[in-house]
């Protein structure tokens, strides 16, 4: 194997493989990176057997062949080399030879044969998607599948897809999030990803992916998302995700219309002493046209006061104030709604107009004053 490339296209394609690499695998090929030349295009893969990446660029001066690098070794070379042209050659005991100016380094390649092979798709449905709605799918709903393993399919978000939309939802026990993004249509079709694949996938949708559309192909086991260069393929996980339009609230007694940055603002500066506290708890009191948020610690206190549009009842309710602040943050809009019943009741926060997001928050019993 031996090809000329430049260090730039190298270190791209490598940042791209990367986010497949095994971190916490006792199987060393798992660790490394395969390289595959033919027909004066490299093709990069790495898998973790969750997630499986490959990417590709042209090459000159090339003679076909392939081995298994250490992801982290190589990748550290060439990010250090001169953006020049890099010479790569496998010899005959096995070691892949660098070179590029005046550096020059030798490593050990393993023998491709061992590595797992990326797999592909049956294709049983393929739907269309802009790379920028997918991106946003993920980044409002995966901060809120668990990060427990030992809750199973909370630990992934269920992407529903409907007639020209994707409905994605993350849940974790204490909050749950809903997108809805225009997409093709597969109607009928359901499926829950891991959520720490689609945050890889939203890095690599924002890091290197130039396409305005891209494409998902899906089959009972598997999803991948192709473009131009590159695919990433995804386990699908297995068993029924709690049927999450059963638990919304269908009514409220209190509804307030706030400006979104300016109560993230305040929640952020009121979540520095919550966080001194058990779980980041911020009193807010509704009432009079304005929200009222305090928290208190044995370091001190704060009061936030905003202006809101209130409709209903007057409501005190205590809240974990990372679970606000992330919904919050996860979204654009100027102002967003506010929906509550009492103050053991779940909240539920939404756009004024439309239903592109959704995000349930149970609410922290706080002590009586």
């Amino acid at each position: 194997m031996k090809f000329t490339c430049t260090q730039i296209a190298l270190s791209k394609a490598l940042n791209i493989v990367s986010k497949a690499v095994s971190t916490r695998t006792t199987i060393p090929i798992l660790k490394g990176i395969l390289l595959t030349v033919q027909d004066n295009r490299l093709t990069l893969a790495a898998s973790d057997l969750d997630i499986g990446i490959e990417t590709s660029i042209e090459v000159s001066d090339a003679i076909d062949g392939a081995a298994v690098v250490s992801a982290k070794l190589f990748e550290e070379i060439i990010r250090r080399l001169p953006a020049a042209l890099v010479n790569l050659e496998r010899d005959d005991q096995n070691n892949l030879n660098i070179s590029c100016l005046s550096s020059d380094f030798s490593i050990v390649a393993l023998p491709a044969d061992e590595f797992p092979a990326i797999g592909s798709i049956k294709e049983e449905y393929r739907i269309p998607i802009r790379r920028d709605s997918l991106r946003d799918l993920i980044k409002k709903t995966t901060f809120s599948a668990s990060i427990d393993d030992k809750k199973g399919i909370l630990t992934g978000c269920l992407f529903e897809l409907k007639k020209e939309e994707i409905v994605a939802v993350a849940l974790d026990g204490f909050r749950m999030a809903v997108a809805v993004e225009q997409a093709g249509e597969a109607e009928g079709k359901s499926m829950v990803v891991p959520a720490r694949i689609l945050n890889e996938i939203a890095k690599l949708l924002g890091d290197s992916v130039q396409e305005e559309e891209i494409v998902l192909l899906l089959d009972d086991k598997k999803m991948e998302i192709r473009t131009e260069e590159t695919r990433v393929i995804s386990r699908l996980m297995e068993g029924d995700f709690i049927k999450y339009e059963d638990i919304v609230p269908k009514t409220y007694k209190t509804r307030c219309v706030l400006a979104r940055q300016e109560m993230l603002a305040s929640i952020e500066r009121a979540s520095l002493l919550a966080r001194e506290g058990k779980n980041n708890l911020i009193k807010v009191t509704i009432a009079d046209g304005q929200m009222e948020i305090t928290s208190r610690s044995e370091e001190g206190n704060v009061k936030e006061i905003i202006a809101c549009e209130m409709e209903g009842d007057e409501l005190v309710i205590g809240f974990n104030s990372k679970y606000i602040a992330e919904a919050l943050r996860a979204v654009n809009d100027e102002e967003v709604v506010f929906e509550m019943s009492s103050s053991t009741s779940p909240c539920l926060v939404k756009p004024v107009e439309g239903n592109s997001y959704m995000y349930l928050i149970l609410p922290v019993r706080i002590a009586a004053s």
